[in-house]
């Protein structure tokens, strides 16, 4: 029964959410939290994983979830149905993109979906944000530790290299884990 629920509920995240895996994020969240597969903190620390893994990031976290929920099979299913929607309906597309394309109803929807995909990434950037610099809650004293200061750090560190220096985004997590090793190291966090 556990192989059923995986494989249907990670294919209703993959048939309902477009513009990517980030867009996944916030139904991730959801459905992991509700089954209570994992823990918030448990997610965030997959989710920075899952990015600095080869592979594409749905994939990534939908074979995780699946694996420690329930093992090799699981990993298969979540995967499986994560991918399925997908790959049906970009085969489907392909097929009749071209006869429709200029239409004003086809591109006002992918006007829309941009604009909600971007809305989707945008909270999901805030709910991350907020467990990793807040994990402990809002208060002055959190705001005093080094762990606060160190992340606020490496936040802004790492959003103008990759906005203002156009570093490759495999440097930046190169560099932020290095980063994050050497603070672990000398008691920094």
């Amino acid at each position: 029964m556990t192989y059923v629920i995986l494989f249907l509920e990670f294919l209703k995240i993959g048939a309902f959410t477009f513009g990517g895996g980030y867009a996944m994020i916030p139904f991730i969240q959801e459905t992991v939290i509700r089954h209570e597969w994992l823990t918030t903190q448990e997610l965030v620390d997959f989710i920075a994983v899952s990015e600095s893994t080869p592979g594409a990031f749905a994939v990534n976290i939908s074979t995780y979830v699946g694996s420690q929920v329930g093992g090799f099979f699981g990993a298969v299913c979540a995967t499986l149905g994560v991918v399925l929607p997908a790959f049906v309906i970009i085969l489907i597309l392909a097929k009749i993109y071209d006869k429709f394309k200029n239409s004003k109803k086809v591109q006002g929807a992918m006007f829309g979906l941009k604009s909600t995909v971007v809305g989707l990434i945008g909270a999901t950037v805030i709910s991350i944000a907020i467990e990793v610099f807040f994990a402990d809650g809002f208060s002055s004293s959190v705001m005093l530790t080094s762990t606060f200061w160190f992340s606020v750090v490496i936040f802004a560190v790492m959003l103008f290299l990759l906005l203002y220096k156009k570093f490759s985004p495999i440097l930046i997590v190169v560099l932020s884990a290095t980063l994050g090793i050497i603070a672990g190291y000398t008691g920094i966090i």
